[in-house]
């Protein structure tokens, strides 16, 4: 039943020779990887208004369209200089591999710290968008914006347990016809400016005493709609997502994305500032302009609405795809948890994607859901990769001083340049709104990978054999020890366990009775040598009820007596029923004996199971 169910919810279990069949091309790349980047643009125009028209009344209009054309170049900039990355590190990893050896080991932690943090809060932030559009069309939900998010969030999780090539197939379909009605907004909206005649305000010149602030304003307007440009290093992070040559489709699904955003975020720029759309805390300023190009009561805005509705809430796939991968990456080089290696029956990561619903179902819960809070934190957390991915680049030109590399380490050069002010001003802006939290979070996820590291550094040398003569001599020296086998009274249990210690052939077995009266010692003894069981037989009496904690203190004083290479067996009668309410009826013994026998080197103890039905 249990197979069953998870079969239907999950699909059909995949083999291991089926993982090339979940790769994924240009078109389905584009819409798994790039779904965060092209959402952007719903939001990114008006976090830019937020900052200029405060400042500059209808003359920010005037400078808008500039600040978008700077952001494209920036995000040309690191398109370029990621695809150079995919040729360098065709493994993935984006800013974490480019750190970790380029810079060292403590900013590529960082890095990857970072990039964790980013692709959780890109999840809390699309959500949280998505949760206000609905419930701005349905004001009575507004008190449960954070359960909305949260449940969008398990929607978003399970479409990605079913599997990579599934998710992308339920979550490409909406990506491409957002595309495709921004594309129709656009069109529309030139045709009507050009046919109809219309004729904008005229833009006042900023006056001179204005000048030098405007410096500032628009280095904040820049930094504000840096937005537009999240998730451009998820491509280069999943290049082993990608269908052969892996690297090939990667750098194509990252140009495809750049085109994509570029023309969208630039052509709905030029429209809002000729219809001169101003930002306002009850309607979008997107679903201004299509209410504008399209008219009230058009089929279209309510089509343009729903889709930007849906890319939101699909925005959350890039991270989903991309993160799974990401741990995955830093638990194989031992700086995560080993279980977020490990794959589902549906060829995915498993782990990582419950850890995805968990951490961003948090953060939306703690910030009840709130995109305007999220956003300063989120921005903050992207430059901060950006940072150390073009800083180990140019390390990286520098050291290896492969073909061409002076144009190369010049455009990182340029790019850093870009991106260390952007950085400095988003961190100026809005450390007090909360930008301290993401450099706190990064700082302790870094100090515990640290610690994770060396556990895993310490086993590895603890295990370790060093040659085969080590080996040998191990072998040689290890004998069949003495085995311990507790018992209450002889019954079919015990039979079953004293034989298995037999079978395993050990010379030395020792029964151990613990009771509240000699009587009872001296009935078993009897009974046991009538029936002819002649292994050393030792009682002991407790009027305290504690069994436990006798039968570990005897454990752990045999123990002590091993020499060199011996070991100690506990063989524990363990009643199996195939009803799992009633097995937490019996065993109480043998799990406390499991848990606090698991921290003994030369102990073992194994359950001896005898069922009954």
């Amino acid at each position: 039943m249990r197979k069953r169910l998870s079969t239907f919810l999950f699909g059909k279990p995949l083999k291991d020779s089926d993982l090339k069949h979940e790769k994924l091309n240009v078109l389905w790349g584009v819409s798994t990887f790039s779904s965060d980047t092209i959402s952007t643009v719903s939001y990114a125009g008006e976090e830019i208004l937020l900052v200029l028209i405060p400042v500059l009344g209808t003359a920010a209009y005037g400078v808008f369209v500039p600040v978008i054309a700077a952001l494209i170049v920036l995000l040309a900039l690191l398109v370029i200089g990621y695809r150079q990355m995919i040729d360098v590190y065709p493994r993935g990893g984006g800013a974490y591999t480019v750190a970790m050896e380029n810079l060292g080991k403590l900013p590529g932690l960082i890095a990857g710290s970072s990039l964790i943090f980013e692709y959780v809060m890109a999840v809390a932030v699309s959500v949280s968008a998505a949760a206000a559009a609905i419930t701005s069309a349905i004001p009575a939900a507004e008190p449960y914006k954070s359960w909305i998010a949260i449940l969008l969030i398990a929607l978003l999780s399970w479409g990605h347990l079913r599997g990579t090539r599934e998710s992308s197939v339920i979550f490409g379909i909406p990506t491409y016809l957002f595309v495709l009605t921004m594309l129709i907004l656009i069109g529309v909206g030139f045709v009507r400016w050009v046919t109809g005649g219309y004729v904008p305000l005229q833009v006042p010149a900023v006056p001179d005493s204005r000048r030098e602030a405007m410096t500032v304003v628009l280095f904040r307007a820049f930094a504000s709609g840096c937005t537009a440009i999240a998730g451009v290093e998820s491509v280069s992070n999943g290049v082993s997502s990608f269908r052969e040559p892996a690297q090939k489709t990667a750098k194509n699904v990252l140009l495809t994305m750049a085109v994509i955003v570029s023309v969208i975020f630039l052509g709905t720029g030029i429209l809002i500032s000729l219809y001169h759309i101003t930002p306002s805390p009850y309607e979008t300023m997107i679903s201004q302009l299509a209410r504008t190009v399209f008219g009230i009561g058009s089929p279209m805005y309510y089509v343009a609405q729903v889709m930007t509705v849906l890319i939101l809430i699909l925005a959350a796939n890039t991270a989903f795809a991309d993160l799974p991968h990401l741990m995955a990456m830093m638990a194989h080089d031992g700086y995560l948890p080993s279980r977020f290696i490990t794959r589902g029956t549906r060829l995915n990561y498993t782990n990582g994607i419950l850890f995805m619903f968990l951490s961003a179902s948090l953060l939306v819960f703690s910030f009840h859901a709130n995109q305007h809070e999220l956003l300063p934190l989120f921005a903050s957390v992207i430059f901060i990769s950006f940072f150390l991915h073009q800083l180990g680049m140019l390390r990286y030109w520098w050291r290896a001083r492969a073909h061409l590399w002076q144009p190369k380490a010049l455009l990182c050069c340029v790019t850093l340049a870009v991106i260390s002010i952007t950085l400095v001003t988003l961190l100026w802006s809005s450390f007090l709104a909360g930008s301290w939290v993401v450099l706190l979070g990064i700082s302790v996820l870094t100090v515990l990978m640290t610690v994770i590291a060396r556990h895993y550094d310490h086993v590895h040398r603890e295990l370790v054999l060093r040659s085969d003569a080590e080996v040998r001599a191990m072998l040689s020296s290890t004998h069949s020890g003495k085995a311990i086998l507790p018992m209450r009274s002889i019954n079919r249990a015990f039979i079953k366990a004293y034989n298995c210690a037999k079978d395993m052939g050990f010379t030395q077995i020792e029964l151990f009775y613990i009771g509240s009266s000699e009587a009872e010692a001296a009935a078993i003894r009897d009974q046991l040598r009538r029936s002819g069981i002649t292994e050393q037989f030792v009682s002991v009496i407790t009027e305290y009820r504690d069994t436990e904690d006798i039968l570990i203190h005897h454990i752990e004083a045999e123990e002590r007596k091993l020499a060199r290479h011996e070991h100690l067996t506990v063989l524990i009668p363990n009643l199996v029923t195939m009803n799992p309410i009633k097995q937490y009826l019996h065993n109480e013994t043998s799990r406390i004996l499991l848990s606090r026998m698991a921290r003994h080197r030369y102990v073992y103890v194994f359950q001896v199971p005898y069922l009954f039905r």
